[in-house]
């Protein structure tokens, strides 16, 4: 029995996630033609109380096109640090938008009002123009935090005043709203462009969606075929992304649950250094030096566990959907056993 905490992008697609797929009607999407595809975008954008929304294959894709449909070349984007579409999309801030990007070292992922004042630049030749700030909820590498409401507002009050543009990397913002209690509506009131992921906690097999209004996903559509992600009969994989949606989300508390138990075993261990918080489904920790990272992995491997050391000293874990509490279970045992 494998048990895989890599990520939460491993999970298979459930009998009726499958069902849901072999019977979607279908059409060329690129021609908008596609009833499921057009069923889940609507779905989407009422849910986060926004104008419209389109389906693309991957979030690194719907998070580069927003990029690239709220900045001119030599401009820059605010964001931290350890963002997602700062060191995990290839470059693509550069390459799709040709723009820089000032990187704030925030708090387990997280930036503040105070941090966005901080970065803009003055009105000067000699510097490019901020147009964009770019959070991420979860916070990846932050361990899975979750931005309070509070920040965000703002957050979002700087970049009005400032006349920014405001947009959310929310791969796993699904994880941060059963976490904190906070609504889609609250979110499609503050950004003016959010990304969400499928493929994740909600456990599809492929599939994002960038929500804003309707002329900018108008902007947005060219933009995806330009990148290549004009898709035809993709209604059988947005059938898989509804069917998520209107079923899986509720199972994300029991994934914050099994996160926090491994967690405690983690914790009880004299090789285990500083842990971040334990928010929601991600757990990443050290390894101290008398066991070190690989050996730690490939002990957990040798018991048909798969984690990932995703730095020097630190592993990371992820709970979602394939994970069952038997299996949890095996995990806790495991390392009371190391």
């Amino acid at each position: 029995m494998k048990i895989d905490l890599r990520s939460d992008t491993f999970t298979q697609p459930t009998a009726a996630m499958l069902a849901a797929m072999f019977s979607a009607k279908v059409g060329d999407d690129v021609f908008g033609e596609d009833p499921t595809v057009n069923e889940l975008e609507a779905y989407c954008a009422a849910l986060f109380g926004m104008e419209a929304a389109i389906y693309c294959p991957t979030g690194t894709m719907t998070n580069q096109i927003a990029i690239k449909c709220h900045t001119q070349p030599g401009d820059e984007i605010i964001c931290d640090k350890t963002s997602h579409v700062y060191i995990y999309e290839g470059g693509g801030i550069a390459f799709n938008s040709g723009c820089q990007v000032r990187a704030i070292d925030g708090n387990r992922g997280m930036i503040t009002a105070e941090d966005v004042v901080n970065a803009i630049n003055p009105d000067d030749v000699h510097k490019p123009i901020t147009s964009l700030v770019s959070l991420e909820n979860t916070c990846n590498r932050g361990g899975g935090s979750c931005y309070a409401i509070d920040t965000l507002q703002q957050i979002k009050q700087v970049c009005t005043q400032h006349g920014l543009k405001l947009h959310l990397d929310g791969a796993r913002l699904f994880n941060a709203l059963e976490a904190t209690q906070q609504n889609e509506q609250q979110y499609g009131a503050i950004f003016d462009s959010i990304s969400i992921c499928l493929s994740k906690g909600l456990g599809a097999p492929i599939g994002s969606v960038l929500l804003s209004t309707a002329a900018y996903i108008k902007k947005a559509r060219r933009v995806r075929k330009v990148m290549g992600g004009g898709m035809r009969q993709a209604g059988y994989m947005a059938a898989a992304g509804l069917y998520a949606l209107k079923h899986h989300k509720p199972m994300l508390a029991l994934d914050h649950i099994h996160a926090k138990q491994i967690a405690d075993a983690l914790l009880n261990k004299d090789f285990i250094g500083k842990m971040m918080p334990v928010e929601t489904n991600i757990i990443i920790f050290e390894v101290l030096d008398n066991v070190g990272t690989k050996a730690f992995c490939d002990f957990m491997q040798s018991q048909n566990i798969y984690c990932l050391a995703v730095s020097p000293t630190q592993v990371r874990m992820v709970t979602h959907l394939d994970v069952s509490s038997d299996m949890v279970q095996h995990v806790v045992n495991t390392i009371h056993q190391m």
